[in-house]
């Protein structure tokens, strides 16, 4: 979380529950490439801006 309190990152749980999908289609499309992570304290985290990118958010 970031100073002004808003996520800068989402567990691949967190993201999945925001897309609206299953975690196993998240998993998915990070194991094929399709989606961008990051290793945050020994574990994958989506950054928000992917998530929001995906919600259309990002134009």
């Amino acid at each position: 979380m970031s100073a002004s309190g808003r996520c800068v990152e989402y567990t691949v749980r967190q993201a999945a529950w925001l897309l609206g999908v299953p975690r196993s289609t998240v998993s998915g499309a990070i194991r094929r490439g399709r989606l961008r992570v990051v290793w945050r304290r020994g574990r994958l985290v989506v950054p928000a801006p992917v998530v929001v990118r995906l919600l259309g958010g990002g134009r």
